[in-house]
């Protein structure tokens, strides 16, 4: 996994896999927010735009996904 992307649909397609496997039990709830976090310090300026989730990246994950993705964040802000 790389940390900085310029497409966003290479970073909305890491970003749903990364969730995919937390749904499926690969990955625990921990290490999925560990990663995105990584993803998320790296390129917020590419993942959020004025507090939203892109729109091109959410098109792409879908919006069960950017619910989980917006957990994350929050909770990283506090």
């Amino acid at each position: 996994m790389r940390k900085v992307y310029k497409d966003p649909r290479k970073l909305a397609t890491c970003l749903k896999d990364l969730v995919d496997f937390y749904l499926d039990d690969v990955m625990t709830y921990d290490k999925l927010k560990e990663k995105i976090t990584i993803l998320l310090n790296a390129n917020e300026d590419r993942i959020y735009k004025d507090g939203n989730i892109s729109l091109k990246i959410s098109n792409i994950i879908g919006s069960s996904r950017v619910n989980i993705i917006d957990k994350i964040f929050l909770e990283i802000q506090i």
